[in-house]
């Protein structure tokens, strides 16, 4: 049942939440209110994730037991305190003006707006083609099972140290791990992904066991742990640190420490549990935004893969 619309007061900004009892994960019985209520608690995190970034959002307009619609751009009506920014897709001849978050309320307008899952791109505002953030993406294959995950990210440390590059780990929400690096916006897509890629093979070199970077899914040993470069592609997505996923226990993709891989169960941080743990803890990627780090080693690893006849396959197109 949804009851009678609420107003929510969020800094300057008044949000009216509409049937804030309707229930969005039936095996919590969590409500749109619940929902809302959870993006209060970790606001200053969200909103660190997503400051400025072009961002989809993954909307569940009946809950879970409903169909889930990806929306790029803003629809008419939004408020005037609202902002966006505009994104070109060169292939199709179109732009998206894109949801822009720079604040609180903006967040609980989307919720309100149905929004569970917050997608942002890797780029900001100021140069939506050249990112800041690189992705560094530990994707389970199928029968790939969380230990291989909690292996591989130390050494994705590792060499992250031997480059003298500071990464900021946190849960994907399902079965991953996500490892995100402030970068200087110098470079455009195709070239932060050839230096994801580079990053992956040298970390397949050294757990090659447990560890594939094979393009074509058909091709990937369902025991292996993909290294996802292709995250860092242009228009490509991943969910935020803070963002709720849309699965049945409303897991949360939780910024974590180093030291916690080797024990963290990524089922435990849910809607219910990680507001405690952001009121403990505060946002573990607090200092994400201190150091920008350079690419040129990568790059320079990309030339000699290449140069050794390891292709780089063919980004997607947008």
């Amino acid at each position: 049942m949804a009851g009678k619309a609420t107003v929510i007061e969020v800094g300057d900004h008044d949000v009216r939440v509409s049937n804030p009892d309707r229930v969005y994960f039936p095996e919590l019985g969590a409500t749109k209110l619940d929902l809302v209520e959870y993006y209060l608690a970790v606001s200053d995190g969200i909103v660190r994730a997503l400051r400025e970034r072009p961002c989809m959002l993954h909307r569940f307009p009946d809950g879970l037991a409903g169909g889930k619609v990806h929306q790029k751009r803003v629809p008419n009506g939004a408020p005037p305190w609202l902002e966006t920014v505009r994104v070109e897709f060169p292939r199709h001849h179109r732009h998206a003006d894109e949801l822009c978050v720079t604040k609180p309320a903006d967040v609980i307008w989307a919720v309100q707006m149905s929004t569970v899952e917050f997608h942002p791109w890797n780029s900001r505002r100021a140069d939506t083609e050249r990112p800041d953030e690189w992705r560094i993406d530990l994707d389970p294959m199928p029968d790939c099972p969380f230990p291989t995950v909690r292996r591989v990210a130390p050494v994705v440390r590792e060499v992250l140290g031997e480059l003298g590059i500071t990464g900021f780990p946190k849960t994907s929400g399902g079965r991953g791990l996500h490892v995100y690096v402030r970068i200087e916006p110098r470079w455009g897509f195709s070239e932060v992904r050839r230096a994801a890629l580079a990053f992956a093979r040298e970390v397949e070199r050294r757990v090659p066991d447990d560890v594939t970077t094979t393009w074509w899914r058909r091709d990937r040993d369902p025991r292996a742990l993909f290294i996802d470069y292709n995250q860092n592609a242009r228009d490509h997505t991943v969910a935020s640190a803070y963002s709720v996923r849309g699965v049945p226990r409303a897991t949360v993709s939780t910024p974590i420490t180093w030291d916690e891989v080797a024990d963290v169960e990524p089922q435990e941080l849910t809607i219910g549990t990680v507001p405690a743990r952001f009121a403990r803890l505060g946002d573990l990627h607090a200092a994400i935004d201190d150091v920008h780090h350079s690419l040129d080693t990568l790059l320079e690893w990309a030339d000699r893969d290449e140069r050794a006849g390891l292709e780089t396959p063919e980004e997607p197109r947008t």
